[in-house]
């Protein structure tokens, strides 16, 4: 058994250097056009939309959720 957790650690840790090996860096070609055009900020800007909404979302969910639970145990 000692044997099998020895081969089975040597194998995950050759494998795992390997795929560290492979990968090959890549420039954001994507996110550099982004930014050259200044529309980086239009999605910053929706990103921070999206989170602000989804946070005042949650916060009137729990006001409800708490204002219901102390209607239930007032009862």
């Amino acid at each position: 058994m000692r044997i099998i957790k020895t081969l089975l650690l040597f194998v995950t840790s050759l494998l795992s250097s390997a795929l560290i090996y492979a990968q090959q860096e890549e420039k954001a070609d994507m996110a550099d056009t982004m930014r050259s055009n200044g529309r980086i900020y239009v999605v910053v800007a929706v990103v921070v939309v999206i989170l602000l909404g989804l946070i005042l979302y949650l916060i009137r969910l729990d006001r409800k959720i708490s204002r219901m639970e102390s209607d239930k145990e007032s009862k």
